[in-house]
């Protein structure tokens, strides 16, 4: 028996309304590092810092920044003082929020977005640890990142 009935085509579904405002925030996210990072480092040439190496740590859950080292050539250098203006996307809105703050806080949070863009979830479970980079000749943000993980293997003998 034959049934020449035809079967419409699966097509994909509209996202759905969580889905379009998330697509929406990568993009302005995506959009704002690039912005973030260019301010952030005209900020560390002016203070005449060549590299800033940002250690972190995390598992079980929580992770965090553990140190901030600025240099200026092979010297260790206090991090500047000065204030810059970055912007982060909000949830469910076109235009990004915009804040004046301190260097110190801008190397966290594009640290933080960095370890996000490449390993979200890198603070869970057995977590991960190391070091970013920033580079001021270069104008690039280095990850050297460390993924911890628990092994188990099973034998099962019979004699």
């Amino acid at each position: 028996m034959t049934d020449n009935a035809q079967i419409p085509p699966v097509t994909d579904p509209q996202p759905s309304e969580w889905e379009r405002l998330a697509a929406l925030r990568n993009q302005l996210e995506g959009e704002l590092f690039s912005l973030n990072k260019t301010a952030l480092f005209d900020a560390l040439t002016d203070a005449g810092i060549s590299h800033v190496v940002v250690s972190f740590d995390g598992y079980g859950d929580s992770g965090q920044i553990e140190d901030v080292e600025t240099r200026a050539g092979d010297d260790s250098i206090a991090i500047p003082t000065a204030m810059i203006e970055i912007a982060q996307a909000a949830w469910g809105q076109a235009e990004p929020e915009r804040a004046t703050v301190s260097i110190a806080d801008a190397i966290e949070s594009l640290a933080y977005a960095a370890l996000e863009q490449t390993h979200c979830g890198w603070e869970n479970n057995d977590g991960a640890y190391g070091d970013i980079t920033f580079d001021t000749a270069t104008r690039t943000i280095g990850l050297d990142y460390n993924e911890r993980y628990t092994a188990s293997e099973n034998y099962t003998h019979t004699f």
